[in-house]
């Protein structure tokens, strides 16, 4: 479903990218980990399109560098601040793009649908009329992952999805994902920082350092592996080769 060849991507003298190459099978659920400012959100603008690769090839869903507009129809996106229209009320925001462009839906049939995907995550039809502004970051998260699965799309990106919220609504957002990867057979693509949405959600890992993926293996590999980047970044030590300010 993803196939990704040597992509770089620099800013003037400053290389991000410098050949990522990696490939996300039908149904895989990949959790991409590594330190701040190491160019994960940056590969993850480069699959979505948002940003144009210096060099090398994007395949999603068979089209080869494609535009956000070609991925529309293929791709749901989970992003890190839940990205909620605040002006619109929560089962607006779910079905969006279901109310707009070609094949839109009817306003009734549109509320019906995000009524359906807000169950999904456990909402009750109670907050299809609330607006974001009177939802807790938890729930925010949720409406914002019904809203990425509402056209049931083939593709799953997660940016971030534990990010700001507590442990147990963390464990939540993580079940929701991996059932959702798992009974709609999406392929999945999630960054992250947090060891537990590795734990909960990764068919396979992989560690993007110093500009290409160092490291990949399974959720019980990486937290268990002796390589000492690897072993650095799951175990959050301050000593070891990967750079910190002290």
């Amino acid at each position: 479903m993803i196939r990704v060849e040597d992509i770089h991507k620099a800013y003037g003298r400053k290389r991000v990218l410098e050949g990522v190459s990696f490939d996300v099978a039908k149904g895989e659920s990949l959790v991409v980990i590594g330190g701040s400012g190491t160019g994960k959100s940056v590969l993850l603008r480069c699959l979505l399109g948002l940003e144009r690769a210096d060099r090398g090839r994007v395949q999603i869903a068979g089209r080869i560098n494609p535009a956000p507009s070609a991925l529309a129809a293929h791709v749901g996106m989970l992003f890190q601040g839940a990205a909620l229209f605040d002006s619109l009320p929560v089962w607006q925001n779910v079905a969006f793009r279901s109310l707009r462009g070609p094949g839109r839906l009817r306003r009734d049939d549109a509320r019906a649908l995000a009524r359906e995907k807000l169950a999904r995550v456990g909402l009750g039809p109670e907050v299809a009329d609330l607006y974001p502004a009177e939802l807790s970051g938890g729930m925010q998260k949720r409406v914002a992952l019904a809203r990425a699965i509402a056209g049931d799309p083939p593709i799953l990106f997660c940016d971030e999805p534990t990010a700001g919220l507590d442990p147990i609504m963390s464990a939540v957002i993580n079940a929701l994902i991996r059932e959702i990867v798992t009974e709609l057979g999406a392929t999945a693509v999630t960054i992250t920082h947090d060891m537990r949405t590795l734990r909960d959600v990764a068919d396979r890992v992989a560690m993007l350092h110093e500009g290409r993926f160092y490291w990949q293996g399974s959720a019980e590999e990486a937290l268990s592996s002796s390589d000492p980047v690897m072993e650095q970044f799951t175990k959050g030590r301050i000593t070891g080769p990967i750079a910190t300010l002290r």
